[in-house]
């Protein structure tokens, strides 16, 4: 071996040294960088080379530039990253849902029912008093609102989140193409299978655009032997190569909303992801807010049928000239209880009170409504006609379907009593509340335009209070249609599942953040930057860059010594 060979020598290991300060510098300046993984120089001793009888190492050869990272320990993080998208979105949606509620409040719905039957509860004291009846009115217009403005504030807040699953599908879209781009570009810089070095950069980039990926789908990916990776998602895969599945959005229409979902254009396949952003937005649209709205409408429904039940037959401090149905039956000839009426009507009776505001003369008649599944069950035409058939009172059937009432009589005014069926408040004859569920729930503007028609009397037009005294008592009644629960225990239920489901959301989602934490602390541990390491390194390979070069500096006195001689 000559001279010339050792500065050779020396020479590649300046160069070993010159690239490890390089990689070091570089991990150095991306200590910070998000979803930078550390860099390794790989160092492999040069092959021998016989001199004689002697096998003599020829120095050091740079093999490849590496990232550091356990592969597997990276699929464990992005699927914990999933997870945690998951549970955060569900979290954040209670959040919004409690808020809305507010429960424990000075205006929450709970003190709005409190104030209304406590109203009613005024009435019993003076019941001669037009006024306490408008306060018991005004407290179920404002019930009513506040019914219907958390209806639609929940509404609002689904809608929002249905539009952020069609914000999701342009993400994800946007990612899918931007991994198969990098694959691309990942492969032509690492020449296929062919270079031991990795495409660093493009390696980060990728690696970060599939953990965002990864926060908004649950997804798998497998890395080739070319370097390229193949993305799944619930069996179907989204990227192959260079080539990317593009997703789109349908729509179809619950609950009064049209709903989102992502699918994958080519196949008309849908998204199956079970974590994830998009996962978490479906739950809280379909099964939190979806379902919080469901129950509002259940409690809603109800609390008017219930009231207007009782309500409906009893009367006030003056009776009705003149009513018209709020709802309307499919087919005036169909069964009551199969005519299409928002409320169901059952077997049973009421009464009809007739009174000549002249002579004070009343009658009461008894209306019975066939509902019991056999023959000749009644219709409204047959109800149109049994009260037709009463003296000083018109009724029939407008060209809408709804039944109509008319005094034959400026002297006579009718009213109502002792309703067993439902069947006036299933027609909405005589209600206190109007419409059909919490999204249009109102009071009749009839008890609106005259307070003193609030119906308090069982016995006769201003002749009692014991009406007034079961509907002060309905909130806390047993209700034999509602499995013998009463209103409050309806809406207690209703508050405590969004109670209890948001501490369950909360301690889930705390969960993910405490596994994906320590996932992430043991890949930062692996793949993340030490600076105190990174300094200790640039320290050995600065000596040794020394060191070679004072062996270099060695040969060439040498070279002088043996030419001069």
């Amino acid at each position: 071996m000559s001279l010339f060979s050792t500065i050779q020598l020396s020479n590649n290991a300046l160069n070993a040294a010159q690239l490890g300060l390089q990689v070091t510098s570089n991990n150095i300046a991306n200590a910070n960088t998000p979803g930078y993984l550390r860099q390794r120089l790989v160092l492999t001793p040069a092959p021998t080379q016989r001199y004689g009888d002697l096998l003599l190492g020829t120095g050091v050869d740079v093999e490849a530039v590496v990232q550091v990272t356990d592969k597997f320990l990276a699929e464990r993080l992005r699927a914990a990253e999933s997870d945690l998208s998951f549970g955060e979105t569900q979290e954040n949606t209670y959040v919004q849902l409690e808020s809305l509620i507010g429960e424990l409040s000075d205006t929450d719905l709970s003190t709005s029912l409190t104030n209304f039957f406590n109203s009613i509860h005024d009435i019993l004291n003076q019941p001669e008093s037009t006024s306490v009846r408008n306060l018991a009115v005004l407290q179920g217009r404002t019930l009513a609102d506040d019914i219907g403005r958390l209806d639609s504030r929940m509404r609002q807040v689904r809608k929002d989140v249905n539009t952020q699953v069609v914000a999701t599908s342009g993400e994800i879209n946007d990612l899918l193409g931007r991994i198969a781009e990098l694959n691309l570009q990942v492969v032509k810089a690492e020449g296929g299978d062919t270079s031991p070095s990795d495409a660093v950069g493009l390696r980060d980039r990728r690696a970060l655009a599939l953990s965002d990926l990864a926060k908004l789908i649950d997804i798998r990916s497998v890395e080739q032997p070319t370097g390229d990776v193949t993305v799944f998602s619930g069996g179907e895969y989204l990227v192959f190569a260079g080539t990317a599945r593009q997703v789109s959005v349908s729509t179809s229409d619950d609950r009064g909303l049209s709903i989102a979902e992502i699918r994958i254009t080519e196949t008309d396949a849908p998204i199956v992801t079970t974590s994830g952003k998009l996962a978490g937005l479906y739950s809280s649209r379909d099964e939190i807010l979806g379902g919080a709205i469901d129950d509002l409408s259940t409690f809603t429904r109800a609390l008017m049928f219930e009231f207007n039940k009782v309500y409906s037959g009893g009367q006030g401090l003056e009776g009705h000239s003149e009513l018209t149905a709020e709802f309307a039956v499919t087919d005036a000839a169909a069964a009551l209880d199969q005519a299409g009426l928002q409320f169901t009507p059952t077997n049973g009776r009421f009464e009809v009170q007739v009174l000549n505001t002249q002579t004070g003369l009343r009658q009461t008649i008894a209306i019975g409504v066939d509902l019991n599944g056999l023959d000749d069950d009644m219709s409204l035409a047959d109800l149109a006609a049994a009260l037709d058939a009463i003296d000083g009172i018109a009724a029939n059937i407008t060209p809408s379907r709804k039944l109509e009432i008319k005094s034959e009589s400026p002297l006579v005014q009718f009213s109502f009593a002792d309703d067993t069926s439902g069947i006036l408040a299933a027609l909405g004859i005589n209600t206190f509340f109007t419409g059909s569920d919490a999204s249009n729930i109102g009071v009749s503007s009839i008890v609106r335009g005259s307070p003193g028609k609030f119906s308090a009397s069982l016995s006769g037009v201003g002749e009692d209070t014991d009406v007034a005294a079961r509907l002060a008592n309905l909130l806390t009644t047993q209700l034999p249609s509602q499995g013998n629960e009463s209103l409050a225990t309806l809406y207690d239920r209703m508050t405590s599942e969004v109670t209890q489901g948001a501490a369950v959301a909360r301690s889930v989602a705390e969960g993910f953040r405490v596994f994906q934490r320590t996932l992430e602390g043991q890949h930062l541990a692996i793949s993340g930057v030490n600076l105190d390491e990174e300094a200790v390194r640039m320290i050995t390979f600065q000596r040794a860059f020394q060191a070679s070069a004072r062996v270099i500096q060695s040969i060439n006195e040498m070279l002088d010594i043996l030419v001069n001689l």
